[in-house]
C-alpha cells in the first residue's frame, strides 16, 4: 500500500473558449538542416549518470523519416547490474495523456461530440457543479454555482477547474477525501467521485494541471461503448504496431522493466520490484487516462512519428492532418493568465494534451526547440516531442523521481545545440 501511495503522490507532483490563434504548428522549412551530433548526445546522457541525476538514460530520434540517433547510458536496474537497453520498458506516467487525447479526438472525427458541448451531455454527473469561492468571515468555505458548464474543450486543455491531489484549499481536501484515482475502482466510478468535488475555479478561467485526462478516458468509454484500454489497444496501439505499450504488461516482460529511482537525501535510491509491479496495474480496476502506461523507446517513437506525419504511419491513418494540427495549436485564450507552472516549460501555450511552443527560447536557460513543436513529459522525467519544422521526433527515457527538468534542458541542448533558437523567422 505504501508503494501505491508513493507512486500516485509522485505522479501528482510532476506532468471559456473564444477565438483561437492561427496554428503555430504550420512552419516553413528551415533554411539550414538541423544536424544531429551523436557524440554530443552520447556525452549528455553519460553526464546525467555521472552526476547522479539518473541511474540510466536512453533516447531515440527520427528525422526526415529515418532513425538518426539511438543511445543509452547507465543501468536500467543497478541492483541486478542490468544496463539500459533499447528494449527496456519504462513507466511513462503523463506521456500517457497524449495517447488518451488522440483516442478522444478519433471519436470527435467520428462525430460523437462537439468540442464545446457541455461535458454533462455525455457524463450527466457533471451538471450543476459548484466552485470554491474562498472563506466567509467565520472562516467557513464558500461555494458558488459554476457560471457555465464544463465543456469537452475544457477537459482537453486543463481549464475545467479540477484538482489533481492535495493542496491549500477545502476543495483540494474534498478531492483527497473522494480519492477519484483509487486503483480499485473503474473509470466510471472515478468520474462519479470527481463530480462531487467542488471546482477550484470557474470553468475556462485558469489553466491548472488536473485529473481532466482521466475524465477524457471515461468519456472515451461512454462514447465508444468499449473499455478504455480495449479502445486504445484496438484503435491506436494495434494499428501502429505498438506491441509493447500497455497499462497491464505480461509477467514475462517484467524483467525488462527499468527500476524506479527516487531521490532521497540528495541521491537516487532504487525502488523495489514490488513497487514496479504496483505501477504495472496488473491487478487493479482503474485504467487511468492520465498515467499508467509503460512503453519502449521504439513503441512510443511510433506514436510520435504518427503525429509528425500528421496522423499517419506506414499507410495507417490514426487521425486526419487537420485534427493533429488542432491538437497542436494553442487553445488558451489570452485572458487565461493564471497558468500555474506551465510557463516554466518555456515560451509555450497548451493545445489538447500537449504543450505547444509559441516563440523561440527567450533566455539561455530555456529549453531549446523550434516554434510549432509540441510535447509532453512524465513524472519519472521521461519526455517526447514532435518538431514539424525540422521533421523530427525525439523520445527520452529515464526513471528519476521527483521530476527533474534539468535532464530535459541538457538533452534538448545536446539535440539542438546550446544556442539554438529555431529556423529563421521564428
Amino acid at each position: 500500500m505504501r508503494g501505491k501511495r508513493l507512486a500516485l503522490a509522485m505522479m501528482m507532483a510532476c506532468a471559456g473558449s473564444g477565438p483561437i490563434a492561427l496554428p503555430s504548428y504550420a512552419q516553413t522549412a528551415p533554411s539550414e538542416k538541423l544536424t544531429i551530433d551523436k557524440a554530443r548526445i552520447d556525452a549528455a546522457l553519460k553526464a546525467m549518470i555521472a552526476d547522479g541525476r539518473a541511474a540510466g538514460a536512453s533516447a531515440l530520434i527520427w528525422q526526415d523519416g529515418r532513425e538518426v540517433y539511438f543511445g543509452s547510458a547507465g543501468m536500467a536496474d543497478r541492483d541486478a547490474k542490468r544496463p539500459m537497453r533499447r528494449d527496456t520498458i519504462a513507466q511513462i506516467y503523463s506521456m500517457t495523456k497524449p495517447v488518451t487525447g488522440v483516442a478522444l479526438m478519433q471519436l470527435w472525427e467520428a462525430g460523437k461530440f462537439h468540442l464545446d458541448d457541455p461535458l454533462s451531455k455525455y457524463l450527466p454527473e457533471y451538471a450543476d457543479m459548484r466552485v470554491y469561492a474562498g472563506k466567509d468571515a467565520a472562516g467557513q468555505p464558500r461555494y458558488v454555482p459554476a457560471e457555465r458548464p464544463i465543456t469537452v474543450r475544457d477537459i482537453l486543455r486543463h481549464t475545467a477547474g479540477f484538482a489533481y491531489g492535495a493542496g491549500p484549499t477545502p476543495a483540494h481536501d474534498a478531492y483527497v477525501a473522494a480519492n477519484p484515482l483509487a486503483l480499485a475502482i473503474p473509470l466510471s466510478e472515478s468520474s462519479r467521485r470527481l463530480a462531487k468535488v467542488p471546482l477550484l475555479y470557474q470553468p475556462g478561467t485558469q489553466w491548472e494541471y488536473s485529473i481532466a485526462v482521466d475524465v477524457q478516458a471515461a468519456l472515451v468509454e461512454k462514447l465508444s461503448g468499449e473499455r478504455f484500454a480495449d479502445y486504445v489497444r484496438g484503435h491506436i496501439f494495434e494499428p501502429l504496431r505498438m506491441t509493447e505499450t500497455a497499462w497491464r504488461q505480461p509477467d514475462d516482460r517484467l524483467p525488462r522493466f527499468a527500476a524506479m529511482n527516487v531521490k532521497k537525501d540528495g541521491r537516487l535510491v532504487q525502488q523495489s520490484d514490488a513497487e514496479a509491479r504496483t505501477l504495472n496495474f496488473q491487478d487493479h480496476a482503474l485504467t487511468p487516462g492520465g498515467f499508467g502506461l509503460a512503453s519502449t523507446l521504439d513503441d512510443y517513437q511510433r506514436f510520435a512519428r504518427m503525429l509528425v506525419n500528421q496522423g499517419e504511419l506506414d499507410g495507417v491513418r490514426i487521425l486526419q492532418p487537420s485534427t493533429v494540427r488542432l491538437m497542436a495549436t494553442d487553445q488558451l485564450d489570452p485572458a487565461i493568465t493564471e497558468r500555474a507552472w506551465l510557463p516554466g516549460k518555456g515560451s509555450v501555450g497548451f493545445g489538447f494534451d500537449v504543450a505547444v511552443r509559441k516563440a523561440a527560447p527567450q533566455t539561455p536557460q530555456e529549453n531549446r526547440g523550434a516554434v510549432g513543436e509540441f510535447f509532453w513529459d512524465g513524472a519519472a522525467s521521461t519526455l517526447f516531442w514532435v518538431d514539424p519544422a525540422n521533421k523530427l521526433t525525439a523520445v527520452f527515457f529515464v526513471q528519476s523521481m521527483p521530476f527533474d527538468g534539468t535532464l530535459h534542458r541538457d538533452f534538448r541542448a545536446a539535440v539542438y545545440g546550446a544556442t539554438y533558437t529555431g529556423p529563421p523567422g521564428d
